[in-house]
């Protein structure tokens, strides 16, 4: 049975003014740069804008001041492998137990599935608390990319155990939500990720910037964010930037982010600029100063760094899915190759790098579009989600009706 897609009205949720008590749990956070983290981020900061008490529960990371100057209820956690400048969180049971018997929280929101997550889950059903979840990452998908296909299934029905203890499963796309609920999923909801215009805004262009990169003023760049990893396709957007560069010599690549895999990509373009990770003020500057973004990835579950992009003026190509499936309409604002279609991928970014006609069209319209998916009607979309999960609207099985994008405030 696919999820309900009946429209589901802000309105008509409970009243906006009644403020929560909220623990949000989860593996990753600032001052860890990742989709993820910087994604949760705005949400915390949008329900304590509305009025809420959210306490945010999370591993503490080795840069990071002493236990407890941040405000948050700092875990212990362990470096996860090949990424050791990230923090898993390790089991808690023992530690959030007495926390939310001494001081229960309305909800608890857990974001990740990690063993911090599992804790969390254990403890608030224990406590009788309602819990709902977040599914923002698909690492089923990404252990075929590490030699180890084998685990999909298990993981897959790790994640689907999980999931289904709580009350509902916020996920991003429809697309997603149609897969989950094929999966044996239950209580999906879906509700789209935002982007903040007033960060990620064209006006940042900086031709100091473009210049440090060898770009004169009409000189195509072609940028990239996002971990240098392998269930990222990289090598596949440095088969396409080698292909358009027949065309266009002048063509520049800029990779932004780190990962295990920077050695194997400089080997294959040393001529493209790897800035590693940055800040989110530098990451703007560098979107807004860019002209196209290209987008290879197959294993997102939504893919802020698309509407990142779009937000800054960028013409965007990547796959049909995720983000990129959501928010372009082909053509008008974005370019969209069939999933796995590698040549398609290729086909679509050399030509766009090669009709600048199309490409100043399609940065305006992204820009556009991008403004439909502000951070407030989105926030206030998840604070409904969640008072519909503390009345206990979503007992027994019954599934909220999905919120249709064109409602965003």
């Amino acid at each position: 049975m696919k999820p309900d897609t009946t429209d589901l009205l802000v309105e008509d949720l409970p009243p906006a003014q009644t403020h929560l008590r909220i623990a949000v749990v989860t593996e990753t956070y600032p001052p860890e740069i990742n989709g993820v983290s910087l994604t949760l981020q705005r949400v915390v900061e949008g329900l304590r804008e509305r009025g809420h008490q959210v306490q945010l529960v999370r591993p503490r990371q080795a840069s990071e001041a002493p236990p407890g100057a941040s405000g948050d209820v700092l875990m212990r956690g362990m470096p996860i492998p090949r990424y050791p400048h990230l923090q898993l969180g390790l089991p808690s049971r023992r530690q959030l137990e007495p926390l939310w018997t001494l001081k229960r929280p309305d909800l608890v929101h857990i974001a990740t599935e990690g063993p911090l997550g599992w804790s969390a889950l254990r403890v608030a059903r224990k406590l009788r608390i309602p819990v709902t979840s977040d599914f923002r990452t698909n690492f089923h998908a990404y252990s075929s990319h590490y030699g180890m296909g084998w685990l999909s299934k298990p993981i897959m029905a790790y994640l689907r155990r999980f999931h289904n203890q709580t009350q509902t499963t916020m996920v991003p796309t429809r697309e997603l939500a149609e897969r989950l609920d094929a999966a044996g999923f239950e209580r999906l909801q879906v509700v789209a990720r935002g982007v903040d215009t007033a960060i990620f805004d064209p006006a940042l262009r900086s031709e100091t910037l473009r210049a440090s990169w060898g770009a004169a003023p009409d000189t195509p760049v072609l940028l990239c964010v996002g971990r240098l990893a392998k269930e990222k396709s990289l090598p596949l957007l440095v088969r396409a930037y080698a292909q358009a560069r027949l065309q266009r010599p002048d063509l520049k690549l800029v990779l932004v982010g780190d990962g295990p895999m920077r050695s194997e990509l400089q080997a294959l373009a040393p001529e493209a600029i790897f800035t590693g990770t940055l800040a989110r003020p530098a990451l703007a500057q560098h979107y807004a100063s860019a002209d196209l973004f290209g987008f290879p990835s197959q294993t997102e579950t939504f893919g802020n760094v698309v509407l990142e992009a779009m937000a800054s003026g960028l013409g965007v190509v990547a796959y049909d899915y995720a983000a990129a499936s959501e928010n372009i309409a082909p053509g008008q604002n974005g370019l969209l190759a069939p999933m796995d279609d590698d040549e398609a991928f290729v086909r679509l970014l050399v030509e766009l790098v090669q009709d600048s006609a199309l490409l100043q069209r399609l940065r305006t319209a992204s820009r556009d579009a991008a403004r439909q998916n502000n951070w407030a009607g989105i926030t206030a979309q998840i604070e409904g989600v969640m008072k519909l999960a503390i009345a206990g609207s979503l007992a027994d099985g019954k599934r909220l009706p999905s919120i249709a994008p064109q409602q965003m405030a």
